[in-house]
């Protein structure tokens, strides 16, 4: 799996975190969650602060949290300043701001380098919204994840009913509250929320966490065994030059 990068992209709901540290464990691969480092960010803007609806004042402050990213897909963490911040990143506050976090170019292009050196050389199932458009548009492969507004909901709220500390969502308000993201995500001026050019279009309405595994690992062994018979292909065209020019000097 050397040098293996997949990008798992898609909005809330679709199913990309389950699905992606299945296939980073699957394979023995290192998993980041980029929509968490977003949430620490707002987190800890919420806790200075920071008014959220002036751009400039969360860019100024942009630099500020020094931020820590576990990629272990059995326990993936997340420190800010030293502060786990896991649990308190997925509250409803955090869930409603971070979008305008997210909106902020200075936010962006500082996560974005953060992100491109934990993926290093690979080895790593990387999620989140911009990861085959702008994180790593090179990734061996890129896969949009979608669902069904209802099936997003419905997964969501369970999600969050099943925690410990249950809000007592419903379907429907999550269905409002996703239907706001995506707007915000998708219509923001900085790197917006699409399917990358090359990427997969994988709809997990009606499929259950293992068919989704199954398929993104279906999806690596075609691509790598594809991308093996390209490279056997241009080996085969080099000698066949070097033979050639080897003859004509002769």
């Amino acid at each position: 799996m050397s040098g293996l990068v997949v990008a798992m992209d898609g909005p809330s709901g679709s199913g990309k975190s389950s699905a992606s540290r299945g296939v980073a464990r699957a394979l023995g691969l290192r998993y980041l969650d980029t929509g968490a480092m977003y949430r620490a960010i707002t987190w800890w803007m919420l806790q200075r602060g920071v008014d959220l609806s002036d751009q400039a004042a969360i860019a100024s402050r942009a630099g500020e949290p020094a931020l820590d990213s576990g990629t272990d897909p059995d326990a993936p963490t997340i420190h800010v300043d030293g502060v786990d911040v896991a649990a308190p990143i997925r509250s409803q506050e955090v869930t409603a701001a971070v979008s305008l976090v997210a909106a902020v170019p200075e936010v962006r292009a500082r996560l974005v380098a953060l992100q491109r050196e934990i993926i290093g050389s690979g080895d790593i199932v990387v999620e989140g919204r911009d990861i085959g458009t702008v994180v790593a548009p090179g990734a061996t492969l890129k896969v949009y994840l979608t669902a069904s507004a209802e099936a997003r909901a419905t997964r969501r709220t369970a999600e969050l009913n099943g925690t410990a500390e249950p809000n007592g969502t419903t379907v429907e308000a999550q269905q409002a509250a996703m239907a706001r993201r995506d707007t915000l995500d998708s219509t923001r001026k900085t790197d917006p929320l699409s399917m990358a050019d090359g990427a997969v279009e994988l709809d997990t309405t009606a499929l259950n966490l293992e068919e989704v595994i199954a398929e993104v690992l279906r999806l690596i062994t075609e691509r790598r065994s594809s991308a093996g018979e390209s490279e056997a292909r241009t080996d085969a065209n080099e000698r066949r030059s070097g033979r050639d020019h080897i003859h004509e000097r002769a």
